[in-house]
């Protein structure tokens, strides 16, 4: 290496997986912000904030290996509860995220959708996800989806609802419904389950995120924060991936 030469960033060039062991769904936890900006002696609005930069970097290399989808768990349910001027923050990053990064979903092809309930949520941030939405629907690409507001459980409850509502009506035979009804009423229709969830921070739960879909995802558990999770962490997690053999409740 000359002395004038800069190290490039690891690329997906680097990543050495052939493409059929990649994962077609990745579902993130994007847990730490607020530990991360604490350690620095910061606020955890700041956090949120550099946790929001982080994301560009993950999508984009997504979309490059050519992912079918990449679901981020943004907002839970449970998140109301955070103190007033933190919850305030969150939803003006979604508005700023939104409006910055529409462009770049169109150069990539990317396709936006939200899941989560709509109810609740500020006007200027369900104007910009509906924007984004229309946007980028002719895209052909990978599928970038944000869970805002969003809760597994009641996520299932809506669908047990509108299951009921059909059965009632006669437009379903109760008889008649299986898996499948219930994975075509949740939010998530229309997308493959993920096969690989990744949470950082290193904590190790599922926090009520995609409980039906992820009943055969792999687990991949990243010790660092949001934050500084980037496209080398990223690529250790479908290395990791690529490394397990599935089973699927069957024996090798």
């Amino acid at each position: 290496m000359s002395p004038t030469t800069t190290p490039q960033p690891e690329t997906s060039l680097d990543l050495a997986v052939p493409a059929d062991r990649l994962p077609r769904h990745v579902a993130i936890i994007m847990d730490g912000n607020g530990r991360w900006a604490e350690a620095r002696g910061r606020g955890r609005t700041y956090g949120h904030r550099k946790g929001a930069e982080a994301v560009r970097d993950v999508v984009t290399e997504s979309a490059r290996l050519g992912l079918q989808a990449l679901t981020l768990y943004s907002f839970s349910t449970e998140n109301w509860s955070r103190s007033p001027e933190e919850v305030e923050c969150l939803m003006e990053l979604y508005v700023e995220y939104l409006i910055k990064e529409r462009s770049t979903m169109v150069d990539n092809n990317i396709r936006f959708r939200q899941i989560g309930q709509r109810e609740g949520l500020p006007p200027a941030v369900l104007n910009e996800l509906d924007q984004t939405t229309a946007l980028t629907g002719g895209c052909t690409g990978m599928h970038l989806v944000l869970a805002i507001n969003y809760g597994s459980r009641a996520e299932i409850t809506d669908a047990v609802r509108s299951i009921a509502r059909q059965a009632r009506a006669g437009e379903i035979d109760p008889a008649a419904i299986d898996e499948q009804t219930i994975s075509d009423h949740l939010y998530t229709a229309g997308l493959p389950d993920p096969d690989l969830l990744i949470r950082t921070a290193g904590e190790r739960r599922l926090s009520n995120y995609l409980l039906w879909q992820i009943s055969y995802a792999e687990i991949h558990v990243s010790e660092v924060c949001w934050p500084d999770f980037k496209v080398p962490q990223f690529h250790d997690a479908l290395r990791d991936f690529a490394s397990r053999q599935r089973r699927f409740g069957g024996v090798m």
